[in-house]
């Protein structure tokens, strides 16, 4: 079957498209274990709540934990109430609390990997907290996580960026969160790109600055940490740290662009993940973590290279939209019936931005039901104004 479809170009012209049929991984299943791989995920808007979008909306409980065991099933483990399922952009601490106790319950009925944000968003951004008050919100979240059963994911904090005035208050306030937790965490280090509130994090402008204070508290408490999550989308930055980490103490890295290679490694270093491009990829990433296991690293490549346009694609500046474009691959791959978002983020990217998208990931054979996907698509163009007739 020849599919093709009429796409608007970043020049306002438009071209007539003809699906590459790329097979597409359309694995139910699977398992791995040469690493140890988190997909951060989305959440699914219930498009009928009457509450405001630009207020938040209400969250489909039943389409969002579906999606959990998608990924549970492809043996990722669940990254929950992360940035990608637009913490403290849409999704405030009260829903995340029951997202993370929905999540766990469920996790731990299938035997599912869960580890989920802990951060201070509760605290309002437009005002200044002291040290003392980031650290007890910071407790707050961490032993509601620990009580559900999840490992915790120490988030940043946009409250101690906007606080901290030197190294030694990040010290503090990460020694203290350490010294109590039940389980070895998980550290996050997100970069500016994806939240420009996060700006000289660990109290130095540099990222060598703030990566030797970083390395300092998780060489400290290193029987504390399990790993560390690095979105920085700099793969010389993050194979520079991941050499210098105690032995015991994971890299996950948060790399987008570069994932690849960072996760088949070198020099007998590699890192695992902990992803928001999985949640669009999730097939494909499974099965290359297939090949993986098995030592055949040609196919691992041949099946992740073509992800990587799409994965640039969807987060390109400003990065922190990349989520309207995970949400538009679930919604095009049919594991959510409408293209909506809490915070009316679906608007973030323009009509341009996800026909192109479409494009790649056809390129990558990450169009599961190339029909479905091609007719959500023309919806999609229809509401942006771009009328056409499709041959199918």
């Amino acid at each position: 079957m020849v599919y093709t479809i009429t796409l608007p170009t970043e020049d306002r012209n438009k071209i007539v498209y003809t699906l590459q049929n790329a097979e597409p991984a359309c694995l139910k299943t699977a398992a791995f274990s040469a690493r140890r791989a988190y997909s951060a995920a989305h959440v699914v808007a219930d498009p009928l709540s009457p509450v405001p979008p630009v207020l938040g909306g209400k969250v489909d409980w039943e389409a969002t934990l579906s999606y959990r065991h998608h990924l549970w099933q492809l043996g990722f483990g669940v990254a929950e109430a992360m940035d990608t399922a637009q913490r403290g952009m849409g999704l405030t601490w009260e829903a995340a609390k029951q997202l993370i106790a929905y999540s766990a319950k469920d996790a731990k009925a299938v035997g599912g990997e869960i580890a989920s944000g802990v951060g201070t968003d509760h605290l309002s951004d437009k005002e200044v907290y002291g040290l003392d008050a980031i650290i007890s919100a910071y407790e707050e979240q961490m032993e509601f996580v620990e009580a559900q059963g999840s490992r915790v994911i120490l988030m940043a904090s946009r409250a101690l960026a906007k606080t901290a005035r030197s190294r030694d208050d990040y010290r503090n306030v990460y020694s203290r969160l350490l010294r109590q937790v039940k389980e070895p965490v998980i550290l996050h280090w997100l970069g500016d790109m994806f939240d420009p509130n996060l700006a000289g994090y660990w109290g130095d402008p540099s990222i060598d600055g703030a990566m030797d204070v970083c390395l300092e508290i998780i060489h400290e408490h290193k029987y504390k940490i399990d790993g560390i999550k690095l979105s920085l989308l700099d793969k010389n930055k993050e194979v520079a740290m991941r050499s210098l980490l105690p032995k015991q103490v994971r890299m996950y890295t948060g790399d987008d662009f570069h994932y690849p290679e960072l996760i088949a490694g070198e020099n007998g270093f590699y890192s695992d993940a902990l992803l928001g491009i999985f949640d669009a990829i999730a097939p494909a990433a499974a099965e290359a973590f297939q090949a993986l296991d098995r030592g055949d690293l040609e196919t691992y490549n041949r099946i992740l290279a073509p992800t990587v346009p799409l994965a640039r694609h969807i987060f390109e500046a400003p990065t922190y939209a990349y989520k309207t474009g995970i949400v538009f691959m679930a919604h095009l791959n049919g594991h959510q019936n409408h293209f909506r978002m809490i915070g009316g983020a679906e608007g973030a990217r323009s009509a341009v931005h996800l026909a192109k998208l479409f494009m790649l990931a056809d390129q990558a054979g990450l169009l599961v039901e190339p029909e479905r996907a091609i007719k959500r698509m023309v919806l999609t163009l229809e509401a942006a104004g771009i009328g056409q007739e499709v041959r199918l």
